[in-house]
């Protein structure tokens, strides 16, 4: 399955990625120092959100080229079963 994301998509999901990147780092620094536990777990779910957002927002995006593929007849019926199988096992090991 190639991902094909449009310039404002693929800018969104660079942002999110970007982001969880920085709170990585930042909950790393946090270890570092010393900082209080509740600080640390508390940065490390803001950076999974992210993370789980970008991966959803691939995910979206491949189901959208799939019904589209699926809708001008371009895939035969048992491909686009395989690729909803596909991005089905995808969405669910975000879940």
């Amino acid at each position: 399955m190639e991902l094909d994301l449009a310039g404002a998509e693929l800018r969104a999901v660079l942002n999110r990625l970007r982001r969880a990147q920085g709170q990585i780092a930042g909950v790393i620094r946090m270890i570092e120092e010393g900082r209080d536990c509740e600080d640390v777990v508390t940065q490390l779910a803001a950076a999974s959100r992210a993370l789980d957002r970008a991966g959803f927002a691939i995910i979206a995006t491949g189901l959208q080229q799939c019904l589209v593929d699926g809708e001008d007849g371009t895939k035969p019926a048992e491909d686009r079963e395989q690729m909803r199988a596909r991005l089905e096992k995808l969405f669910l090991s975000l879940a």
